[in-house]
């Protein structure tokens, strides 16, 4: 009964769809790590977000249409007991993306506008556990990102027009934490620090079509973060769990030499492509064990917005509030675990920094997921 109920909470975080702060898809849970001998899993699924809002009136307040487009997930996980102490794992994950597009014919301000990045990554970790409960695990994580950006829209005036071309570009990282786990009760307390990975793209700037200060570098740190995970028995077949994650956003920053260098150089905007605040989010749940084969699990999550409500176009959104259900399957050494997320995704007003005041208003969105993850012990 302990080990699949403490499963249920490590699966139910897994499978359920993640929204996050600035462009985050995956929380980098360590999970595969701490199931019990050895172990392989395969998750994948799909989130439909619902982003529009409203021009603001100085562009006629026309609706900007739908500007998230829906996307799939997928990743694996596969983890080797070798002694009793001593155990490994590999990690594929897609932690980062969006597909941002404001559609043409639509909002005055930002039609056209679009941002698509897409990653991989791959961590490979050791782990050690004492006879105390206490343990340690680290490894390495190579991380692959490709990008394009294209700023449309009278609310970008002269740079209307501008698009950014990185090419796909490998880096690596690593991963530290500790954990303790009471397994009489179902406790388990782990945190865990992911390093920041500094990219360093091939860079292609052009306006209007025509080439801008042919190709250069570029330097992107996708951001550290810090995962504190835990989950404990309260009552037989009752497991409460939950999460604090927090991602420093601010370091991500995005810098191309053509449109942060001063006229006649370049435009001259300083802040770059993308300003991202610092993000926390909280998870909070609880996991009921039913029958023999079968488990449940439900979990909310809090994002607090930040004060000053002015955001990127490419990530029209502030804080969110989000409510995850699961169902956990066991037939012998396998476990299905289905799970639905719903958020809703807190008010923001994009801008573009020409001046930094509101051009678009974007209201009571949301996003819905659904996602599958098989897992098999042997």
């Amino acid at each position: 009964m302990k080990k699949t109920l403490t499963a249920s909470a490590v699966l139910m975080l897994g499978a359920a769809p993640l929204m996050a702060g600035g462009i985050e898809r995956a929380p980098q849970s360590l999970g595969a790590l701490f199931e019990p001998g050895n172990y392989v899993e395969l998750s994948f699924g799909k989130v439909n977000p619902d982003v529009s809002g409203r021009d603001v009136a100085i562009f006629g307040g026309r609706d900007t249409g739908g500007v998230a487009d829906d996307y799939g997930f997928v990743g694996f996980a596969y983890k080797q007991q070798l002694q009793d102490n001593l155990s490994v794992a590999f990690i594929v994950e897609q932690p980062y993306g969006t597909d941002i597009k404001y559609p043409v014919g639509e909002s005055v301000a930002l039609g056209g506008t679009s941002a698509e990045v897409n990653s991989t990554t791959y961590t490979a970790l050791l782990r050690y556990t004492m006879d105390n409960g206490f343990g340690v695990h680290g490894g390495l994580r190579g991380s692959r990102v490709d990008a394009e950006v294209n700023l449309r829209g009278l609310a970008y005036g002269p740079i209307s027009g501008y698009n950014l071309k990185v090419d796909d570009d490998w880096a690596a990282g690593y991963v530290v934490g500790v954990s303790y786990e009471k397994p009489e009760i179902a406790a388990r307390v782990s945190l865990t620090y992911n390093s920041d990975i500094e990219h360093e793209f091939d860079t292609r700037e052009s306006l209007s079509g025509f080439p801008l200060g042919g190709e250069s570098r570029t330097k992107v740190h996708t951001p550290r973060s810090w995962n504190l995970e835990g989950q404990t028995g309260v009552a037989p077949g009752t497991l409460v769990f939950g999460s604090i994650r927090w991602v420093k956003w601010s370091e991500f920053k995005v810098n191309p030499a053509v449109f942060v260098a001063a006229p006649p150089a370049g435009f001259g905007i300083s802040d770059g492509l993308v300003d991202l605040e610092d993000t926390t989010t909280f998870t909070l749940g609880v996991g009921r064990k039913f029958t023999d084969n079968w488990s449940g699990a439900a979990s909310f999550s809090y994002e607090k917005a930040e004060d000053d409500d002015l955001v990127s176009p490419l990530a029209p959104t502030n804080g969110r509030k989000g409510i995850s259900l699961a169902a956990i399957y066991t037939q012998d050494k396998f476990k299905v675990t289905t799970g639905i997320s719903y958020f809703k995704l807190g008010d923001a007003s994009a801008e573009t920094g020409t001046p930094d005041t509101a051009r678009a208003e974007m209201e009571d969105n949301h996003a819905l997921g659904v996602g599958v993850k098989i897992g098999y012990t042997f």
